[in-house]
């Protein structure tokens, strides 16, 4: 062996540690004993370390000179260890073989002709320069630990990868020293490993996918890797933090159609005052493009006189929820002119009806005017507070039959304003009708807190001039002149042609064309027949002893502050609805929706939530029923249906 002015790197014996014995239980540093050494080409090949010297099995002890400690060692014949149990052996894991040094044959041969001393004995012994690249700044030291099957391959590290491996090189070892090598003692027993995929075959790992080339291998392996750095305990749950490699990216689904919320947006954000753009702002333009990208409301108006019947139909699918329309809308306002007695009841059905996504937003009655809003469930927080005014056009009746009841509310920054009315019935009485219009728009103190959206363009003497849109339906009572018979004789008529014959006999028509009643206001095209007035129940015309002449009395007016901020859709009757003399009238409207501030005394989400939870049980039970009655068709005494 080269003296130790040839070899600067080694380091003198420990004073400390008995002479001629090694550390009973000592074992070797996997890192630096199981790199391959340095070619004959390399730097310190001709001057081993002890990082690079062969050494011989832990359990021996390595026998030094007295006379000088820095002499060389003298030979000796190695006496053979107690055959090993290979039970104990199989209940290592790889982690415990890791951590032993299994001499390969070259090294073998050296210790038996004594040439070689023992290696690592000594403490204070220099670390040479780790044969491994050093790790990343950061990554914790216990991807030291990791199973070398999951490792790259070409890493240069001699340790066994798997438990094929491992039998492999006991049997070298028995091969080369005689005998197999001493376990060193105070290991505790471990599990079987896990089989890797490399004693697999093709379709076990694929079954297993342990494979390299499966789909989700990298996945799995990356997993296990960041589950190894969590700080939970055994006893605790895992994170799903800890078990995602995207962190905290993982808390946000992308499943999920709503946009994730920063914790400093919260904190910055201000709910009760902003501009018109500001970013953040809850009435502002950022927000309304994630509701409404076109920036349009679906909004559906209806008007019905239930003639005061206790009765209701029992399905209002085909007024709330039209065939023409193959979609539900954003808002729906509906109007009624003698209501039935039980309100609540009323209000129940249209719950009932639209289901649980909807909720009653408002809903004020006035004698037997009742007007009822629900909107969409997760648009109640872009709602202004609900404001509501009565006009009283009959004074002298004990029952408040005619007059109008009005509903104004700010959405976003448009306002809103719901006027349904009932004017003075009877064929001649045109003049009274005009004057109920009259005091409508002048009795109607709308709005009273929230504040008007573009004020300098409002009429104190005129309601409808308040808002930006404005929808006026009700039992206008306007007839068709010309009498029964003229009208009778239209509607004997082809069908295309009987309508615009029968609405050059409308009286509304007439007093709009003339700017008496109505003015700004439009209607859409009417393609339906007269919705008044017919026997209950039935399809005919009046057939009493009146003979009251068929006309359009049910209307739906709107009017825009803005030239084409509404835009009507659909427009007609439903004749399937026969509980009253009247036929319900409803239009279907898309309406364009500013951005706002939030300055806006806001409703903050109220609802209805009683009568929400009446409607929805209602839907169960009668689902349950349904079912029940199916259940019991199914299983009949005459015949079953497997």
């Amino acid at each position: 062996m080269p003296s130790k002015s040839a070899c600067p790197g080694r380091s003198e014996a420990d004073p400390l540690q008995p002479e001629g014995r090694m550390p009973k239980g000592h074992l070797v540093d996997t890192d630096r004993d199981l790199a391959p050494g340095p070619g004959p080409g390399s730097p310190g090949a001709d001057c081993p370390g002890p990082e690079k010297a062969p050494g011989v099995p832990l359990d021996i002890p390595a026998k030094i000179s007295h006379e000088d400690p820095q002499a060389k060692a003298k030979p000796f014949a190695p006496k053979p260890p107690m055959r090993p149990r290979l039970e104990r052996a199989l209940s290592l894991d790889e982690k415990g073989w890791r951590r032993r040094r299994f001499p390969n044959s070259q090294e073998d041969l050296a210790s038996r002709d004594g040439a070689s001393p023992s290696r690592g004995s000594s403490p204070n012994a220099v670390p040479g320069p780790p044969a491994r690249p050093c790790l990343p700044p950061g990554l914790s030291t216990s991807l030291q630990e990791i199973p070398a099957s999951h490792r790259t391959p070409g890493t240069g590290d001699r340790g066994p990868s798997s438990w094929g491996n491992s039998q492999d090189l006991l049997q070298q070892d028995r091969a080369s020293a005689g005998s197999s090598p001493r376990l060193a003692g105070g290991l505790p027993s471990r599990p079987l490993p896990a089989m890797e995929w490399s004693v697999a075959s093709d379709s076990l790992r694929t079954a297993h996918k342990v494979d390299a080339d499966h789909a989700d291998y990298k996945l799995r392996v990356q997993t296990r890797l960041l589950r190894a750095h969590s700080s939970l305990g055994p006893g605790r749950p895992p994170s799903p933090l800890a078990s995602d490699d995207c962190s905290l990216r993982s808390a946000k689904s992308s499943f999920s159609l709503l946009a994730p919320i920063r914790a400093k947006d919260v904190r910055s954000r201000s709910y009760l005052e902003g501009s018109l753009l500001a970013s953040g702002a809850l009435m502002g333009a950022e927000e309304l493009a994630r509701y409404f990208p076109d920036r349009t409301l679906a909004l559906f108006v209806a008007t019905w006189n239930m003639q005061g019947q206790k009765e209701l139909p029992a399905n209002l699918d085909e007024l709330l929820l039209p065939a023409e329309a193959d979609y539900a809308q954003d808002l729906y306002v509906v109007g009624v002119q003698e209501g039935c007695s039980d309100r609540r009841e009323w209000e129940t059905r249209l719950q009932e009806t639209l289901g649980p996504h909807y909720v009653m937003l408002h809903s004020v009655a006035h004698g037997a005017l009742h007007l009822s809003v629900l909107i969409r469930r997760d648009l109640i927080w872009f709602c202004s507070e609900v404001e509501s005014s009565t006009v009283t056009t009959r004074i002298v009746s004990q029952i408040k039959t005619k007059g109008a009841l009005g509903v104004g509310f700010t959405f976003f920054g448009t306002s809103f304003l719901f006027i349904t009315s009932h004017f003075t019935s009877g064929d001649g009485k045109v003049s009274e009708r005009l004057l109920d219009y009259s005091k409508t728009i002048q009795g109607l103190a709308l709005p009273k807190n929230v504040p008007d959206t573009c004020p300098y363009r409002s009429d104190a003497a005129d309601v409808t001039t308040r808002f930006d849109g404005v929808f006026w339906f009700g039992d206008f009572n306007f007839r068709l002149s010309g009498g029964r018979v003229s009208v009778e004789a239209i509607l004997r008529q082809d069908p295309g042609a009987r309508v615009p014959a029968l609405l050059q006999l409308d009286q509304l028509a007439r007093e709009m064309q003339r700017g008496s009643i109505f003015k700004g206001f439009q209607e859409a095209d009417i393609h339906f027949l007269p919705s008044y007035k017919f026997d209950v129940g039935r399809d005919s015309y009046d057939t009493s002893s009146k003979q009251r002449t068929p006309s359009y009395t049910d209307r739906v007016m709107y009017r825009s502050r803005h030239r084409g901020d509404i835009c009507p859709l659909t427009y007609s009757s439903c004749p399937g609805v026969k509980t009253s003399d009247h036929r319900p009238v409803y239009g279907l409207f898309r309406v364009k929706v500013r951005p706002g501030r939030d300055n806006i005394p806001l409703a903050a989400g109220k609802f209805d939530r009683e009568l929400y939870l009446i409607g929805i049980k209602r839907r169960i039970s009668k689902e349950m029923q349904r079912q029940q009655a199916l259940k019991t068709q199914h299983a009949s005494a005459i015949c079953t249906v497997s």
